[in-house]
């Protein structure tokens, strides 16, 4: 699909936070979530938490971050309700990385 404007992205990404569940909204407190157009290292990357996980904090650390790559999720995408589910989901994954959440948790709970 034709990549959609930053802006619009933008829009997509803070849509995908308000409806984060309950359970990762207090990771929002230490996370700053950006867009970025890719990964420079892995061109296909959708997104990436960069941090230590919050039930590793020892509480001297910085924030963390959250990259959301624009364009490699709008090339995996057909459609722009493709789009705001794999920028949902994708959002998801690394928020829960940030609260120490791994792969393998995120699919027993439904979220990956």
């Amino acid at each position: 699909m034709t990549p959609w404007p930053k802006y619009r992205f933008e829009q997509l990404v803070a849509e995908a936070l308000d409806e984060l569940p309950d359970d990762l909204v207090h990771v929002l407190d230490n996370v700053v979530v950006v867009v970025e157009d890719r990964n420079s290292e892995e061109p296909d990357l959708l997104g990436l938490y960069d941090g230590v996980p919050h039930t590793e904090r020892t509480g001297h650390e910085g924030p963390d971050i959250v990259s959301i790559y624009r364009l490699a999720l709008c090339d995996m995408c057909e459609d722009d309700e493709e789009l705001a589910d794999e920028v949902y989901v994708t959002v998801l994954h690394e928020l829960a990385h940030a609260a120490g959440i791994d792969d393998d948790r995120l699919h027993d709970l439904g979220w990956a």
